[in-house]
Parts: C-alpha cells; sequence; structure tokens
C-alpha cells in the first residue's frame, strides 16, 4: 500500500469503533467541519519522548510556518451526532529536528542568557535526541513492521536518558490558564509559562528552551474529547468564535523540539447568553391568487429562549420600505387579501430576553393567476454544428414568471413524428443538443401554470452550421527542385464536413525547426510554385482547407531542402588595430550571401604593387590572420574569396595598407652627477628612430631597482631630479618613444647621494610626571619634554638644541627627553627642538606650548565659628559651605591626639567643617593646610579651641513620704559630681486645683546615698 487507505465506513452510535491498521502504519483521528475522520498513514521515523503516542492529532508546527493543504483521503465519517466545533483541526506534515534548528528563536528574553554549564547541558541534550533520531531511522529500515498491537514507543520509554525526562518535567510546569474578559463569543486566556523553579530536582541540567504553547478547548467535560485551536509563543491569547451560553473546559500544553510536556489541569468557564442567531428565510408551504402561507424553522436561541418572530414584508410595492406583517411565537403565518399573479418581498428576525438578531435574507412569493396566454415564438441565440440555444420571452400580460413554466417542442422533418417537447421547465432559454450537421428543425413553445396550458406559439426554422472539413493530405514535390524554387501538389480531404471546400492555404516555415508559420498561397488550385527560396535552405511547407463549417486542421508538414550553390563575393579584409612596423592583423567576416551551405574556409592574396603576382599568404577556416615578415612604411594589397561544399566564391575588392614605422632602439646608459644632498642632473643621447622622430623620453627614478617610477617625461635629453634623502642609493633608466611607440629602457644606473644635515623632528610632546624615572624638583619651575630621534641624513646626531624662548638654548646629549629647570611658576613657554650631527645643525622641529604650575597656596585663617560640649564648627578661608569637590583648592585639616600626633580629619574643597563627639570642658588643637595642582602648601600654626560644658543629666522621679497632716517627706537619688561643679537641685509642688508647678520653701538636707527635703503645705480655704 503506497499511500493512505481508503476506507469508508458509517458509524451507528456516532463513537470511533477500534480500527486495525497493517503493520508499519499508524492510525489518526481528525475532526473539519464537525466531522470526525480516521487517517491511516504510513508510520514515520520520529523520535517520540515520554509517554506520548508517536502520532499526536495536532502536531507541533512552528507559527511562522504557513499552514499545508490537508490531502484528499477516503476518511471515516461519525455522521451528524458529533456538534460541529468552531476550530477546525488541520494535519501539519512532521519536522524533522534539523529543520527546527534551522528556523530562528524567539523565544523569551530569560532564555538567551545561558552560562557555561546550561549551554554545555543543551549541546549534550540536542546531540542525544539527534542520536536517537538517526538509530530510530536506521532500526526501523533495517527491521521487520512492529506488532500493531504493541506501542512503537515503548522501548524509546524505556531508554529514555534523565535529561529528557527534565526537560519534559520542566514542559509540564507549565502554569494553568486564567480566564478574563468573558463574552457570548469570545474570552481571554493567560498563562504562566514553563519555570525551571519548579522543578523538584534542582541539581538537574534543566535549560530554559524558547517553547510554543498549544491551548485545547472542550465542550463537553473535562473527560470530552479537547480540540487544540491556537498554536503559538504568546502567554495569552483571545479566543473568538466561541457558542454563547456554552460550558468549555480549556487547557495549555508547552513543546519544544518535539517534545511535550503533559497538559496543564484545565479551566473551566461558561460563555455568556446574546440574542438569537440569524434565522432562515421563511418558505411557502401553500399560496392561492388571494393568500401565501409561509412557515420558517426555529433559530439558535444562544441561552435565551425566542420569544417572537418579527416578519415583515414590502406590501408589493417592490421598494426597500418594510413593515411589520406578524410578531408572535408562532413559526407560521398566512398573508391574505392579496392581489392575483403579484409578488411580495419577506424577511423574518427572532427576539429573545437580550435583543432581536438580523434579519435574514428577502425572499420573493407571488400569488397565482390565470391561464398564460399565447407566448411568442422562440429566437435563435447561437447555433452550433449539433446544437442550438435557443431563448423566448414570458407571455404579453403576464406580470410576472413565478408559478409559469414552458414546454419547448422541436419537429424534425426527417423523422415524420411531427413536434416532440425537448425541454420542461420555468427557464426563458434552452439548449437542444445531439442534431445533425447542416439540419433544419422547427420550433414553438406552450407556456402554463396550476389554471392550465396555453396555446403554441408561432413555429421558427433553425439551421444546424456545417462541420469543419478534414485536412488535406501531405503536399508532395512535383518535378525538380531548384536552388531558389519548386512546385508542390496535394489532395482535398476526405472529409469536407458537409459543405464544398472554398480555397486551400499553403504555409511556409523556414528551417527544420522553425516555428514561424507564413501564408505563401490562398485559391481554390490544390498545386502551387514555391519561388524566391535561398539556396541550401530547409523548408517546412502544410496545407489546410476552409469551407462554410470553417477550417479545417493542418496537414502533415513536407520537409524540402533546396540545394546549394558557391557563396558571393566578401566583404574586403580591414585593420585590426594599428598598422606594425613589420605586421599587418586582418580580420574579415562571412559573405553576405553563403550559397546555402556553411563556409568552410577562405583564401587570403597579397602583393606589394599593382605589377607583382599577387601570392597566397593565408588559407583556413578562420576570420582573422597576421601577416609577418613585412618592411616598415611600404603599402600592400589584399583581397580575399570564400569557399563552401559548392566551391569557391569570386574575389573580393582590393584593400590597400600601410605599414608604420618602428620603435626607437635601446637609449644608452644615462649620466648622472649629484650636485647637492637632494639635486641630481641626469642627461642622455638620442638613438636610432627607425624611421621616425624620437619625440619624447621617460625617466624613471626609484629607491628600489624593481620598483621606479616616471619622474621625467618629455622632449629634452637631461633633468634634474630634486628633493631628494641625503645618503640615498637611487636607481635610474631612460626610454625612447616616436609615432610608433616606445622604445626598450636602458641599462639602470645606480647613484647615491651624498650625507647632509638631519632632518627635523617630527615628534615633540610634553612628559607626563608619572612617566618619569626621577619625580621633578617642582613643578612650578620644571618642565618635561621627550621627542622622536629624525634621520640623520647620513651623518650620526651628536646633540640637540632645546630653544624655549629669550634665554639662550640648550645644548643636550644625544637623548629623546629632558627636564628644563629654573623656569618661571604660572608661565607659558613656547619650546622647538633640532638635531646636530658632523654636518651642522638641521632645521628646528615645530613648536608647542608649555606652561608651569603656579605656586603651592599659603594655609588658610583657622576660626570656631560655633560650639558645644560636644562639637566644635571651624572655618576658614573665604567660600561657600557647599562647594563642588572639583575646586582647585583642596584643604586639610588635622587635629592633636592623646597621643601628641596630628591626624587628619577632613579633606577636601568646603571652608567649614563639624568636629563631633568630643569630651566637654576640653581643649583640643588644630592645623590646617591648602593644596592645587601646584602641590601641597605648608601647615599653619597650632589653633586651639575647647568645648563648652554639658548640662546635668534628667533626675528620676522623687519618692514622696507624709511626715504630719500638713509636712512630708521628699527623696530622690543625686546625679554624679561634674568636675567639681556644685549641682543646685529646684523642687516645684502643685497644690489642689491648680494647673501649675511653684517653687515652695522646702527645708534642704543632704543625706548620703540620698537627698532630702521637707516641704510645708499650707491650707487653702
Amino acid at each position: 500500500m503506497d499511500g493512505p487507505a481508503q476506507v469508508p465506513m458509517v458509524s451507528p452510535n456516532g463513537s470511533v469503533p477500534p480500527i486495525y491498521v497493517p503493520p508499519g502504519y499508524v492510525s489518526q483521528v481528525i475532526e473539519e467541519n464537525g466531522v470526525r475522520r480516521v487517517l491511516v498513514l504510513p508510520q514515520q521515523p520520529e523520535f517520540h519522548p515520554g509517554s506520548h503516542p508517536p502520532i499526536h492529532p495536532h502536531p507541533y508546527m512552528p507559527p511562522f510556518l504557513p499552514p499545508p493543504v490537508l490531502p484528499h483521503h477516503q476518511m471515516y465519517s461519525t455522521g451528524p451526532g458529533d456538534a460541529a466545533a468552531p476550530y477546525v483541526a488541520q494535519h501539519h506534515p512532521q519536522h524533522s529536528y534539523a529543520e527546527q534548528e534551522s528556523h530562528p528563536s524567539h523565544g523569551r528574553s530569560n532564555f538567551i542568557h545561558r552560562d557555561e554549564r546550561t549551554s554545555k547541558a543543551y549541546e549534550r541534550l540536542q546531540k542525544k535526541l539527534k542520536d536517537r533520531q538517526a538509530n530510530g531511522s536506521k532500526d526501523k529500515m533495517n527491521s521487520p513492521p512492529s506488532s500493531p498491537h504493541k506501542s512503537p514507543t515503548s522501548e524509546e520509554n524505556e531508554e529514555e536518558d534523565p535529561d529528557t525526562k527534565a526537560f519534559e518535567a520542566y514542559l509540564s510546569s507549565v502554569g494553568k490558564p486564567v480566564v478574563s474578559d468573558i463574552q457570548a463569543r469570545t474570552v481571554v486566556l493567560t498563562w504562566c509559562p514553563p519555570s525551571a523553579t519548579n522543578n523538584d530536582d534542582a541539581d538537574s541540567d534543566i535549560v530554559p528552551e524558547p517553547c510554543s504553547f498549544e491551548i485545547a478547548i472542550s465542550s463537553s467535560g473535562k473527560d470530552g474529547k479537547f480540540k487544540v485551536i491556537y498554536i503559538g509563543k504568546d502567554v495569552n491569547v483571545t479566543l473568538k468564535d466561541l457558542k454563547p451560553a456554552t460550558e468549555y473546559q480549556a487547557r495549555v500544553q508547552a513543546v519544544s523540539n518535539l517534545i511535550r510536556g503533559t497538559p496543564s489541569e484545565s479551566e473551566s468557564f461558561t460563555t455568556l447568553c446574546s440574542e438569537p442567531d440569524t434565522p432562515m428565510p421563511p418558505r411557502i408551504i401553500n399560496r392561492t391568487k388571494h393568500s401565501l402561507n409561509l412557515q420558517w424553522k426555529a433559530t439558535c436561541d444562544n441561552g435565551s429562549k425566542v420569544s417572537n418572530y418579527n416578519l415583515e414584508w414590502d406590501e408589493g410595492k417592490g421598494n426597500s420600505e418594510f413593515s411589520q406583517c406578524y410578531f408572535g411565537p408562532q413559526k407560521q403565518f398566512k398573508v391574505v387579501k392579496l392581489s392575483p399573479a403579484t409578488g411580495y418581498r419577506f424577511k423574518l428576525a427572532a427576539m429573545n430576553e437580550l435583543g432581536m438578531s438580523d434579519f435574514s435574507e428577502e425572499v420573493l412569493f407571488y400569488t397565482t393567476g390565470s391561464v398564460p396566454s399565447t407566448p411568442a415564438s422562440p429566437q435563435l441565440v447561437k447555433a452550433g454544428i449539433t446544437w442550438l440555444s435557443l431563448h423566448w420571452s414570458k407571455p404579453s400580460g403576464t406580470l410576472s414568471d413565478e408559478g409559469i413554466s414552458y414546454i419547448l417542442e422541436m419537429e424534425d422533418e426527417t423523422s415524420g413524428y411531427g413536434f416532440k417537447p425537448k425541454y420542461d421547465g420555468e427557464d426563458l432559454a434552452c439548449t437542444i443538443k445531439n442534431l445533425r450537421r447542416k439540419s433544419t428543425y422547427k420550433f414553438r413553445v406552450i407556456a402554463y401554470n396550476s389554471e392550465g396550458k396555453s396555446n403554441p406559439g408561432e413555429v421558427m426554422e433553425v439551421t444546424t452550421y456545417a462541420d469543419k472539413p478534414g485536412s488535406p493530405s501531405k503536399p508532395s514535390v512535383k518535378g525538380k527542385i531548384h536552388a531558389q524554387n519548386f512546385k508542390i501538389i496535394w489532395d482535398p480531404p476526405k472529409d469536407n464536413g458537409g459543405s464544398a471546400i472554398t480555397k486551400y492555404v499553403v504555409e511556409m516555415s523556414v528551417g527544420a525547426n522553425g516555428n514561424t508559420w507564413n501564408v505563401v498561397y490562398n485559391g481554390a488550385t490544390r498545386e502551387h510554385v514555391c519561388d524566391h527560396l535561398n539556396p541550401g535552405c530547409v523548408y517546412q511547407l502544410r496545407v489546410y482547407c476552409i469551407s462554410e463549417g470553417g477550417q479545417s486542421p493542418v496537414s502533415e508538414t513536407l520537409l524540402v531542402q533546396t540545394p546549394a550553390v558557391p557563396p558571393g563575393p566578401c566583404q574586403p579584409p580591414r585593420l585590426v588595430g594599428k598598422a606594425r612596423a613589420r605586421e599587418i592583423q586582418l580580420r574579415w567576416g562571412q559573405p553576405p550571401i553563403i550559397g546555402g551551405s556553411h563556409i568552410i574556409g577562405y583564401r587570403l592574396e597579397m602583393s606589394a604593387s599593382d605589377l607583382t603576382e599577387p601570392k597566397e599568404v593565408y588559407q583556413g577556416p578562420d576570420t582573422e590572420c597576421t601577416v609577418c615578415s613585412l618592411l616598415p612604411g611600404k603599402i600592400y594589397s589584399f583581397r580575399l574569396r570564400a569557399a563552401n561544399k559548392a566551391g569557391y566564391g569570386p574575389h573580393s575588392e582590393k584593400c590597400e595598407i600601410c605599414t608604420a614605422a618602428g620603435c626607437p632602439d635601446q637609449c644608452k646608459v644615462p649620466q648622472v652627477v649629484c650636485k647637492t644632498a637632494t639635486c641630481v642632473h641626469v642627461s642622455w643621447t638620442t638613438p636610432n628612430g627607425n624611421g621616425a622622430d624620437v619625440t619624447e623620453y621617460r625617466l624613471e627614478w626609484g629607491v628600489v631597482e624593481g620598483v621606479m617610477q616616471i619622474c621625467y617625461c618629455g622632449p629634452g635629453l637631461n633633468f634634474e631630479v630634486k628633493g631628494l634623502l641625503p645618503a640615498t642609493t637611487y636607481f635610474c633608466r631612460v626610454q625612447a618613444l616616436n609615432v610608433a611607440g616606445a622604445g626598450p629602457f636602458s641599462d639602470v644606473v645606480l647613484c647615491m647621494t651624498p650625507p647632509s644635515v638631519p632632518a627635523a623632528v617630527s615628534f615633540l610632546q610634553m612628559m607626563d610626571e608619572d612617566k618619569l624615572d626621577t619625580p621633578l624638583d617642582s613643578p612650578s619651575t620644571c618642565l618635561a619634554i621627550q621627542w622622536e630621534e629624525p634621520r640623520n641624513n647620513g651623518s650620526e646626531i651628536t646633540s640637540y638644541s632645546i630653544d624655549f624662548g629669550d634665554r639662550q638654548p640648550i645644548t643636550v646629549d644625544r637623548t629623546i627627553n629632558h627636564i628644563i629647570r629654573n623656569l618661571q611658576p604660572d608661565t607659558t613657554y613656547r619650546i622647538r627642538v633640532q638635531a646636530v650631527n658632523s654636518i651642522g645643525p638641521g632645521p628646528f622641529s615645530h613648536t608647542i606650548k608649555a606652561k608651569t604650575k603656579p605656586l603651592p597656596p599659603e594655609p588658610p585663617r583657622l576660626e570656631c565659628v560655633a560650639f558645644s560640649y560636644q562639637t566644635l564648627k571651624l572655618k576658614w578661608g573665604e567660600g561657600t559651605a557647599k562647594v563642588l569637590a572639583s575646586d582647585a583648592i583642596q584643604y586639610v585639616l588635622q587635629m592633636e591626639d592623646k597621643t601628641g600626633r596630628y591626624s587628619t580629619i577632613y579633606k577636601g574643597p568646603c571652608h567649614t567643617h563639624k568636629v563631633q563627639r568630643l569630651n566637654e570642658s576640653t581643649c583640643y588643637r588644630f592645623k590646617i593646610q591648602a593644596c592645587n595642582e601646584a602641590g601641597e602648601g605648608p601647615f599653619s600654626d597650632v589653633y586651639t579651641f575647647t568645648t563648652a560644658k554639658s548640662p546635668p543629666s534628667p533626675v528620676k522621679a522623687p519618692r514622696l513620704k507624709q511626715l504630719k497632716e500638713n509636712v512630708c517627706d521628699l527623696t530622690w537619688e543625686p546625679l554624679p559630681a561634674m568636675k567639681g561643679d556644685p549641682i543646685v537641685y529646684n523642687v516645684q509642688a502643685m497644690v489642689g486645683k491648680d494647673s501649675e508647678f511653684k517653687q515652695p520653701q522646702p527645708e534642704f538636707r543632704e543625706q548620703l546615698p540620698q537627698v532630702m527635703a521637707k516641704i510645708q503645705v499650707g491650707e487653702r480655704g
């Protein structure tokens, strides 16, 4: 069995019975348009991890691939018992791992980052999947087909590696879908993608991979059949085209690289109710002259019972204005008091508690009338060879054709049976077939309705067309075939199609495979002379004929070839390029007339003058030739003739060509004289011109013998080469030119320029302090510079001279850096350097500007602007409290510690600082220093500031003891002494209804460890 098995079956109860499939094949159940179908397909060698079956009803398909067309297989149908789903399942082709890996990944961004461990785990998993796929294909090709009762994935499930199981567990962690925005026909589903944190095995190498999601829904409960309605990579989807007032179950499943996770738990939701569906148009069940009885079917109520139907009509006016005809719960209605033979338009809508549906399509119904009048005779629309197309109009006085039928009768005079009916129906046209060609027939029309038949109409005679004639016989040649003409004849066709042949047409095509046909004859005779032909050419000829029935097919093709003749004269040969001194290159083309045969050769003849006999210089099939061993500046005459298989043709006209002059001879070695270290004088002599004067000389010069450039081009015999480098070796050579071209170069001459002063220093810059071997004495009075050693021009550099202003230049030894000392602070200098060798000083370098740093600043005056028993706020200099960190001057504040050493407590650009966490009534010593880019300045003198005394701490609540009726004893704990400062206690009391504490007159007495006071309270009246 090569393809899918075609097994039509019908199930009595609507369920799918078990189907036995032959070995090597699998069955697949899909649903399309509410019909379940079973596909029996050849088993594909695939890898199916886990416990999933080898073929899924909806295999994974990347969302960016176009959906394939479902093949037309014979499938199993379960009948109308199954409800139609809003989603039509499609069979998608399986994709191999290689194809999926070739597509770009569109996963979430957190899947893109992989460390080294996860990358290796992903590569190991992909390799195992590919190896298993390859091994499974080989095993299935080499082993016999497996039993249909044994799952083809049972052995693969046993051998499944831990990485695949872990990846399946990762895909199975997809979240349960969350339902939101439930409408009558739409709902929004949202779910969480798989997460590696949900896996129990924390040590497993789970690689987050881009995956797709399949959303499946079921309208028959959790145990019902789920249908996939969405495949994609988004984590939310809006489901559309749902049924109103229907309970659905939804679940999500993650798929990646043909590995499927376990579907999530199903989520239940019920769509809202809505207005009814648009009903079907009403149909007519009975009609009379004055009434129409209409009936309609109940429509889907979408969760709310249909309460009424609204029937509207146009009252027979034929316009677009409708009015209500009936409104109620019934599904039929009889419209009365109508006019006979009149058309009425109706439309229907249904209503429930949620609203009214759209109106149905408009329908037109007619009431009955009287017996139709006699119709007119039929008219011919188009006639054929064996058919006739007729049409007729409705009888006069008839308002409409509703309920009127027609009988078309035909009479064939050759049969002798009279008129026989050929058509009976409501149409106004009919095509009668299976007639004889070129024959006459009679037709008439009878109209009838439910009231009776009309009289037959007038008779019309119509004749069929004649048929096309058959093709004539194959043409043949009569007599001898000449080079430019021959004669052909042919026989008439065996079948003329029922009419006489009026003319014959002969078509001719040039070439054995030509497809362009031209008419060369048009007439009634059956012979023709084909003339004005080309010799040696192949012609195709065919014939067809024309009669009243049309044009016949063409006859068989006759192939004729005319004999060849010698070719015609050639065009004179032409010169290719320019004539040379001792050779000429000639080229020519085929003759305009080749005589009907390919050119097989040419003969070229040359003569030095009209008196000499021409001699052959070339014979062969080529179309160009080089004639050598000629003399410069002499005129030569050439002529040409071509040959084919019929012989040589005539000579061409003569062509006269003059040879050119030759190139000059090689020049002698040029004379070179060094004038300075950078200038050389070169001279040369004139060589032999070989028939033409020397017009130009070319002098090449360079430092490498093989790579020289032209430095002079002109008619002179000497040249001065300037701008050379001292103490450098150069090479030169000279060449002569005339109208014929350039002669050979002379021999190469070697020349060396004398040494000179050094070149200028090309690179000069300031040096950073961190790059110096020894630090600068003072950045305010020193500058460090460096430069690159220039070219010495043949003599070693002995020293450098540094110029930095009005002072005398400094001479230093052979070095590339120097520190200039004893400069003025905060001053700009212009510095340049020149190199000196034994010949003299070279030019100065470019000038750079450098500025010395200013001197370090003096320390500011330090003062205390605020103090307390724990803090001292110090201020120095002039400025605000808020200063940017980029200020030029930085301050360093130091304080003396217990050991007598000073430590830094602040460093920054601010002008204030608050010292905290100090002791009360204590002296502290400070000193300050200022710094800038020039360096650190000196420290100031020592400043001494003292903190204030602190107030005593709060006293604990006192204890009260009643001594007498108006005397009490008050006791509290004493505070520790404060460096000899006496402590005074203040006691206040509030008596009766007073709202304030007042000072009584107590008697103090101090007693350790407590302090007591007697208070006498006076009575208040």
